[in-house]
């Protein structure tokens, strides 16, 4: 876990792990228009927090890139679970540009819902299509701008951490250190 220091005081965190396991107030999918949580991220959400979440989120669709919805969280230890789509239709390849609307929805989204800390995945990686390292670098520059006090970028398995590191290196410079006592993953 490395921690990278934000205007106005807030942090940003990169942490390997599972997302679903985040102790965070509200978790990001990467998700589709269409909200239908089948795989990759959303999959793993639908199975680790329950079928609800994906119930709750489809009645708002479609949801298009650039904006986000907020849906309960099920049995996630997260209080909510921020939809923010990076792409129209399932499993579709998308450009870079997707990724950087669709983490400022999800920002600007846990702004609105007032928490403190959020976790998101490298929006549009896997599915989508884009290297975790070019993602991280544009999700750490939207974080620079807005979102919480905590914001949380998880990487699934250490390649992916380490070009997540990458990412938002180039983004942001050297990590800070942590402060004490912060924990992601408990």
């Amino acid at each position: 876990m490395e921690c990278f220091s934000l205007p106005g005081g807030r942090i940003l965190v990169v942490a390997e792990g599972d997302i679903t396991k985040a102790s965070v107030d509200a978790i990001v999918n990467a998700a589709n228009s269409l909200m239908i949580m089948g795989g990759g991220v959303a999959g793993a959400i639908k199975r680790a927090g329950g079928p609800e979440i994906e119930e709750e989120a489809v009645k708002h669709a479609p949801v298009p890139v650039g904006e986000a919805i907020a849906t309960g969280a099920g049995r996630l230890r997260a209080r909510y679970v921020i939809h923010a789509p990076t792409m129209e239709r399932p499993a579709m390849r998308i450009p870079l540009e997707n990724a950087v609307k669709a983490t400022r929805a999800a920002l600007r989204k846990a702004l609105e819902l007032g928490v403190e800390s959020v976790a998101l995945p490298a929006m549009g990686a896997g599915v989508g299509g884009l290297s975790v390292r070019e993602v991280a670098k544009a999700m750490a520059s939207v974080a620079r701008e807005t979102g919480p006090k905590i914001i949380v970028f998880v990487a699934y398995g250490s390649n992916a951490y380490k070009e997540m590191l990458e990412g938002v290196r180039e983004a942001l410079g050297e990590p800070v250190g942590c402060p004490a006592g912060l924990r992601v993953f408990q």
